[in-house]
């Protein structure tokens, strides 16, 4: 698979930022289990990470402007482009050193993702997509499952963890759903959802309460893997309701249906 130069560029900040998430997860066994030593460690990994793919990414495209997950919107000369980067996608997995998780970057282009990557550097696993170009994982071509029966489909989730509300909503979520499916899985980072769906290890996924950095480079993955995806209503409001419902056509609309139902009382 031949990158572009551009594509290129963002695959260098990711696994630089990898490889430094990769010696902070090193670490993590030997971290004291307090509130404050483990979170205040995790935020300096987390904040290494994105420093790191600020600096590679403006080197590279000055003038670009950033929506970072802990620098938050940086603007730029250039209005017409945009990075959208989580350097940690999976902090509660990083932290209690289960090693699903990922560094995420997306460029927009006038309101458009036109590329994205995803990296595990735990698994060197690396999910790369240009709009139009298709997606790929470590260099091979990414292709959505066929499966169109929920009944022979895994899906992933996310759970809303404490501080978030809406728990009550997802446990209706969840039950219609698992009535549905073969199995459920909840990985705990949603980039990498996404790239399981674009990759087809999982036939769909639905969560609630995402940043668009959380979900952007792993949309265009899962669409350039032949998928769909939309907000919980089946409309492409993602980045502002912050809910996702992805999968082949037929998982998805399936999905979708599954997910409004109201719940039998019993």
């Amino acid at each position: 698979m031949a990158r572009s130069a551009l594509l290129n560029v963002m695959v260098q900040a990711a696994m630089k930022a990898g490889r430094s998430l990769s010696r902070d997860f090193g670490e993590v066994q030997n971290l004291q289990v307090s509130l404050k030593g483990p979170g205040d460690y995790v935020s300096q990994a987390d904040r290494r990470a994105e420093d790191i793919v600020f600096s590679e990414l403006s080197k590279a495209r000055p003038g670009y402007a950033f929506l970072m997950e802990e620098r938050g919107a940086v603007d730029g000369e250039d209005d017409q482009h945009r990075w959208i980067v989580d350097p940690l996608d999976g902090t509660t997995n990083f932290l209690h050193g289960i090693p699903v998780f990922a560094v995420s970057i997306a460029l927009e282009r006038q309101g458009q993702i036109v590329a994205g990557v995803v990296y595990n550097p735990i698994m060197d696993e690396l999910y790369t997509a240009e709009r139009g170009g298709g997606a790929f994982m470590n260099d091979r071509r990414l292709r959505v499952a066929a499966r169109t029966k929920l009944t022979d489909a895994v899906v992933g989730c996310g759970v809303p963890h404490l501080g978030r509300g809406h728990h009550g909503d997802f446990l209706i979520e969840l039950r219609n759903v698992m009535g549905e499916v073969a199995g459920v899985r909840r990985m705990g980072a949603a980039a990498l959802d996404l790239a399981y769906v674009a990759a087809g290890r999982l036939d769909g996924y639905w969560e609630n309460n995402l940043s668009p950095w959380d979900v952007a480079a792993g949309l265009l993955l899962l669409r350039e893997a032949g998928g769909f995806a939309s907000d919980t209503r089946g409309g492409q409001q993602i980045f502002e309701t912050g809910g996702v419902v992805a999968g082949n056509e037929a998982i998805h609309r399936a999905l979708i249906k599954t997910l409004s139902k109201p719940v039998a009382l019993r």
